[in-house]
């Protein structure tokens, strides 16, 4: 699997139901909590040298950490906004999607799955099952093509920086304390 794939589906994954899905455990050669490992696998000598692990969250959560620090995303989504009036609402939003944007366009270059006119008739591209979702009243067996009601997005290009090894990649957003 493509690793900028396999990033996307490992964040969307968690952020949206907390779990991994099963293609993605397959791909990276995990085992669900509780499953026990093949014998072949409990056989296997322990690694020489500690190497430092990188779990399938951190890149999740850095780009959230990102996110945080460029446009503050996190606090706007954990306020409750209920109390303000639909305007201000909507001059913090254009703020926070610009910066977001720009945010993401620094580290990743999105390109679209299908680059067609939404609303049109688009063929489906490939035989691979991860670019197309088809959606309304689908048959058995898929069909060529139909309305294009979103181009997708594919990531081209990922260029985040480098995590540091004693990072707690936990923590999207350190407390800040002011000393007057």
């Amino acid at each position: 699997m493509n690793r900028i794939v396999l990033a996307f589906k490992c964040f969307f994954g968690l952020l949206f139901s907390g779990e991994l899905s099963a293609d993605v455990i397959t791909a990276l050669n995990l085992t669900k909590r509780g499953a026990s490992a093949p014998a072949a696998k409990a056989a296997a000598p322990a690694p020489a040298a500690a190497v430092p692990t990188v779990r399938t969250a951190d890149g999740a959560l850095q780009l959230l950490a990102i996110l945080q620090r460029d446009s503050r995303l996190i606090d706007f989504l954990q306020e409750d906004i209920s109390a303000y009036a639909d305007d201000q609402i909507g001059a913090a939003v254009r703020e926070i999607h610009d910066q977001s944007r720009d945010a993401i366009a620094r580290y990743v270059t999105l390109t679209p799955v299908i680059d067609g006119v939404e609303g049109t008739y688009a063929k489906a591209p490939g035989q691979d099952a991860s670019l197309v979702k088809f959606v309304g009243n689908v048959p058995a067996k898929p069909p060529a093509g139909g309305t294009l009601r979103h181009k997708g997005w594919r990531a081209t290009k990922v260029d985040m920086p480098a995590l540091p090894a004693r990072l707690d990649a936990t923590i999207i957003a350190p407390a800040e304390i002011e000393i007057e």
